[in-house]
């Protein structure tokens, strides 16, 4: 029998009439970013497009839609997962959204159980909230998939790295959850001053920071997540440094400033791979390829990078790939990628 990949991508709100019928095609899930919580319970009255959901699944009823509640700064996760009370609020919120919509299951991206970064409420305890809040959300979907004959998924984003196994109990998680989402991407940048790929396969060596998609991978297999419910992320968008000396191309060198968000594929493609002074430079051992100028440092994947990801998936039984995010490749050339190689 032939094995059936995932091949699943973001899109924001505001892109979602931007998907093209080819593109739809080249899916298995589409997670719609983002739901939000707000007292206890998920919200979507701030999203523009959601009457396009119908239209999308009447021509293609294959494809499973799936909100993404949270992302970067989306607080109200601790809060909502410190009570019984609030934990079952937020899942019967969630059923709530699966009837109006047309939404086959849950993706939560709360970014991250026991850690306030990014400006939000966190607590140790969230530790072992976020398990009881999966277990509630997944017995309430189960309970409404009865009424409705059918199952509804449950996913969630998860923070590549050790910080995100340790403020978790995956082991647990992992039972409540269809698959696992690995944001194996901006695995550095926003703090780090030292340059290197933010979304690569291997570590390559010299590099001070052993992080990859592949470290990520076995990470999350020895905390307890079986491999056949692990996708992995991709990204469509870069990361740069500035005030790169010009050593090695600029690869695993100090920079003056940190890994901020750079150009997106479609930016890339257009106006500095190979061009504009800039030359792209690949990567053997990280199978990663990256941009010098002299002075600014690119990390990115393209291609050849996802192909190198695909073929891992399958040579390791993972569950498949997905994407951050549709409106960075207005080439449509990533997901194509993706869809050929899986």
């Amino acid at each position: 029998m032939k094995q059936i990949y995932i091949v699943a991508g973001y899109v924001v709100d505001s892109k979602l009439p931007d998907l093209t019928q080819e593109d739809l095609m080249k899916l298995t899930h589409l997670n719609v970013a983002f739901g939000h919580i707000k007292d206890d319970v998920i919200i979507t009255d701030h999203m523009k497009h959601m009457d396009m959901l119908q239209k999308i699944k009447n021509e293609h009823p294959e494809l499973n839609l799936i909100l993404s509640v949270g992302g970067w700064s989306a607080g109200g996760f601790s809060e909502a997962a410190s009570s019984e009370a609030g934990r079952s609020a937020m899942a019967n919120s969630a059923v709530r959204v699966l009837v109006e919509y047309p939404f086959d299951g849950i993706d939560l991206d709360w970014e991250y159980p026991c850690y306030g970064e990014a400006g939000i409420q966190s607590s140790p305890d969230d530790k072992k909230n976020f398990t009881l809040l999966l277990k509630t959300m997944r017995e309430a979907l189960d309970h409404q998939g009865v009424k409705a004959g059918r199952h509804y998924l449950l996913t969630i984003a998860a923070g590549a790295d050790q910080y995100y196994v340790d403020g978790t109990e995956m082991d647990q998680v992992q039972q409540y959850l269809d698959f696992v989402q690995l944001m194996t991407y901006d695995m550095r940048g926003g703090f780090q001053v030292l340059t290197g790929h933010h979304t690569n396969l291997h570590t390559s060596p010299g590099d001070l920071f052993r992080i990859s998609t592949e470290s990520s991978i076995n990470m999350f297999i020895r905390a307890g997540v079986p491999r056949e419910k692990i996708v992995i992320g991709v990204a469509f968008y870069s990361r740069v440094w500035q005030q790169v000396l010009d050593i090695n191309h600029g690869l695993h060198q100090m920079a003056g400033s940190t890994g901020g968000y750079g150009p997106d594929f479609t930016d890339l493609s257009a106006n500095y791979i190979n061009i504009n002074g800039y030359t792209r430079y690949w990567d053997k051992d990280a199978k990663a390829p990256f941009l010098f100028n002299g002075s600014s440092f690119i990390s990115y994947d393209d291609e050849e990078s996802l192909e190198y990801k695909c073929e891992y998936v399958k040579n390791h039984k993972l569950a498949g790939v997905m994407f951050w995010e549709y409106g960075c490749d207005e080439t449509h050339r990533l997901l194509d990628t993706m869809h050929k190689g899986l």
